[in-house]
């Protein structure tokens, strides 16, 4: 069995400082770091973790708390944990799965939070765990996000460019900051480039988008393009043109937002802003594991990492 001893002797460095790179790896000089875990890797060296946790009086567990339901449908959340467990993986930490009413079932060393709502904050502050958000918050904690005020302007100026003259936004009615940063971003555009637009908010289901836009179908005249801030709501507009024979994507254009599998699955393929779910997982990971290694250093103002979403082009738009 390979032990750290053999590692500090290839690495030619002391048995301290290979301890260091796998306890407290911030502590040691990059350059320094890479060449251990490189000789690490050569002699496929596996570090106790029970032992790691004993000696930093750490769990070695990270709780991914989900504080809305989960649709089966799509594997959103699916993606978002690939990227989360196999970067913890790497770092010999395991992953526990928690709802808004088991969180506290079992001790951990933090959270990464997902679905978070106003009401919610309450309980977030009296942890004493690092915490970091999947989604933006505007109350101080870290995040991972993606840049939701960018991506709807990107789509927005996507449907104009296609020949679209009308555009109409349909939000999801929640006030949160994801939602209120792609509204924003499509108003903004819209606004300045004084294009005829309407905004619709409604509740994120697919059957929920069909019944309104067939109910107001004669609010929509041809040649308009719906931007859509989920691909669920999108999915339902398009049942919706389609069911009232409007032609997909030469009298209307349908943009979604999410990109993860319902997009695919659409009558005709959705164009969406596709997320990077697994490479924003792996982010929130590393985000809070470099917390738990700062230990009790003094707060530093909010980080945030945001990953854009890039414009996947299919056969809901021209």
């Amino acid at each position: 069995m390979i032990t750290l001893n053999d590692v500090a002797k290839k690495a030619n460095v002391s048995k301290m400082t290979v301890s260091r790179v796998i306890n407290h790896p911030d502590q040691v000089r990059p350059e320094l770091r890479e060449l251990i875990l490189d000789v690490m890797a050569q002699l496929n060296y596996q570090p106790n973790a029970a032992a790691r946790a004993l000696v930093g009086r750490r769990t070695r567990v990270i709780k991914l708390t989900i504080f809305e339901d989960m649709d089966t449908t799509e594997p959103y959340y699916m993606m978002l944990l690939a990227g989360i467990s196999n970067e913890l993986n790497q770092h010999q930490y395991a992953l526990q799965i928690a709802t808004r009413n088991s969180f506290q079932n079992g001790e951990c060393d933090g959270y990464i939070l997902t679905g978070i709502r106003q009401t919610d904050y309450a309980w977030v502050s009296r942890l004493t765990q690092p915490v970091v958000f999947f989604g933006s918050n505007r109350q101080g904690y870290d995040y991972v996000d993606t840049d939701n005020y960018q991506a709807v302007q990107e789509s927005t100026k996507y449907a104009v460019e296609t020949g679209y003259t009308h555009l109409v936004f349909i939000g999801i009615a929640v006030a949160e900051p994801f939602e209120l940063d792609r509204e924003r971003g499509f108003r903004e555009y819209v606004t300045t480039h004084r294009i005829s637009a309407q905004i619709i908010r409604l509740e994120n289901h697919s059957h929920t988008a069909t019944a309104y836009v067939k109910a107001h179908w004669r609010n929509f005249p041809r040649n308009t393009a719906f931007v859509c801030a989920s691909d669920r709501l999108a999915i339902g507009v398009e049942i919706a043109i389609i069911s009232e024979g409007g032609q997909v994507p030469t009298e209307y254009g349908v943009i979604g937002f999410d990109g993860v599998l319902l997009n695919q699955i659409a009558t005709k393929r959705l164009t969406t802003m596709q997320q990077p779910l697994e490479a924003m997982g792996r982010a929130a990971a590393r985000l809070l594991l470099a917390n738990i290694n700062h230990g009790d250093t003094p707060r530093r103002d909010q980080e945030k990492v945001i990953i854009n979403s890039r414009l996947s082009v299919a056969e809901s738009t021209r």
